[in-house]
């Protein structure tokens, strides 16, 4: 978006009535520390007045919708944007964010598909016997209508990946109006997809972006008739007792490979899951699950991921995430002081890669841990890191599997897959060679966002 030698570019809100500029700002910089735009940040009574006018539009008809997005979606993709070219766009994402450029790319194209594919993709929650309009024929005799349990979706969202800002567009289709909060850290990406979406024809009162301070963000989610909220533990906790706040807390992902399992025939998806996409997802592995001795599996794991380089994030060699020295040099001193009595494969002395400009590599680590309920295993670090560890069919075996986004399991035991399918604290299984970053529009991530936004009344019409 510019060139090191400029001025920082000036990063509007985008409100009801347009761009807008204000006194208070934000510096984004890049992971050498170089200012890289100024973000304005909206006060709270902007911010309100934009709320209550999403409150009070009108969504486009869902023919409409379908095709406003499906052309966002394209051009949020391949286009120019507000005169931005995807490669430039691509390129500023890397350098704040630290994500590999190839990454970006590619999950910036996934948005994108998202985008053309979200009208049908919403249908996938609609109750069966339930119907879009009371206007349906079935109305006549009595029928279920999936209808939205609000106006306005407030959306807190975070930094780690451009393909969070999916989730969204999911209540866009179902017509909701949006007010997204986008992170200070990576704004470009919720900027640009606003543009993008304003830029094809939806009106300033479908879709705001509103970056605030945290205070602020706090009394959006308040004042919006429901929100979602991206986010640590403490996320989670917050929100835990709201109808009207569906908290995204980290993800927990996990492999599980049985006995018997030939650990070289599956090393691709294995790798793939714990380091695909930089490691910086709430669906990346974080802990590995072996039935018998997981020495071997975490050789194998610490050999394949000791082979990636050490890259700046705009190199396409590039597959390591990238921060701040100082912040990289924080995330390896927290890393160490919860390792306790884990054998280190890979990332013994640090995993700390300093590249001379002011910038680190954050590179893999795998640790060895000898019994299943080692607390280790629910720590997610925001890179490839991982903990293999044993497990064994013998008391509460389901215990170490709970509370995960996405589980890939390698096995040919069908109760086994019966009794993964029925917990209800794992949220996606994959059986087989399907990494756990794996997903399609029309899938569901935490359930389907629809059931959240949605509910289902009876209506007769005589």
């Amino acid at each position: 978006m510019r060139s090191p030698s400029t001025a920082p570019a000036q990063l509007h809100a985008l409100g009801i009535g347009g761009p807008y500029q204000s006194r208070n700002r934000e510096v984004v910089r890049t992971v050498t520390s170089e200012p890289v735009a100024e973000l304005s940040l909206v006060p709270w009574l902007f911010a309100q007045r934009n709320i209550r006018a999403l409150r009070r539009a009108t969504p486009p008809d869902p023919a409409r919708r379908k095709k406003l997005l499906t052309r966002a979606g394209w051009l949020f993709a391949s286009g120019s944007v507000d005169g931005v070219s995807p490669d430039a766009y691509h390129r500023t994402v890397a350098e704040v964010s630290g994500i590999p450029i190839s990454v970006v790319r590619h999950l910036s194209q996934e948005v994108g598909d998202y985008a053309a594919t979200a009208c049908e993709s919403v249908r996938q929650a609609r109750p069966i016997g339930a119907t879009d309009s009371w206007r349906d024929e079935r109305t006549k005799l009595g029928s279920g209508v999936w209808t939205r349990r609000g106006e306005v979706l407030m959306v807190h969202a975070p930094a780690n990946s451009p393909a969070v800002h999916t989730a969204w567009l999911d209540a866009l289709a179902l017509g909701y109006r949006v007010a997204i909060r986008p992170s200070g850290r990576e704004p470009f990406t919720a900027h640009r997809l606003v543009a993008a979406l304003r830029q094809v024809g939806y009106d300033n009162d479908q879709v705001v972006l509103l970056p605030t301070d945290h205070q602020t963000a706090d009394r959006l989610v308040a004042e919006a008739d429901v929100a979602i909220a991206f986010g640590a533990d403490e996320v989670a906790r917050k929100y835990a007792a709201s109808t009207l706040v569906m908290p995204f807390g980290p993800g927990r992902s996990k492999i599980l490979l049985t006995s018997g399992v030939d650990v070289v025939r599956h090393l691709d998806t294995i790798t793939e899951s714990i380091a695909g996409h930089a490691g910086t997802g709430c669906v990346n592995a974080t802990a590995v699950f072996v039935e018998g001795d997981p020495a071997p599996v975490a050789q194998a794991i610490a050999t394949r991921l000791g082979g990636l380089p050490s890259l700046p994030p705009g190199d396409e060699r590039a597959r390591l995430p990238v921060r701040q020295a100082a912040v990289a040099r924080t995330v390896d001193e927290y890393l160490w002081a919860k390792t306790g009595n884990a054998r280190p494969l890979l990332g013994a002395d640090s995993v700390v890669h300093e590249l001379g400009d002011g910038s680190a590599v954050l590179r893999p680590a795998v640790f060895l841990l000898d019994r299943q309920d080692a607390p280790q295993a629910r720590i997610e670090m925001g890179f490839p890191c991982v903990w293999v560890l044993p497990w064994r069919r013998e008391g509460d075996w389901m215990a170490p599997l709970r509370d995960t986004l996405s589980l890939t399991v390698f096995t040919d035991d069908g109760g086994l897959i019966d009794s993964l399918v029925a917990e209800p604290t794992i949220n996606k299984i994959h059986v087989g060679d399907h990494p756990t970053t794996w997903t399609r529009p029309g899938l569901p991530h935490e359930g389907y966002l629809g059931g959240f936004l949605m509910q289902t009344k009876a209506v007769v019409v005589g």
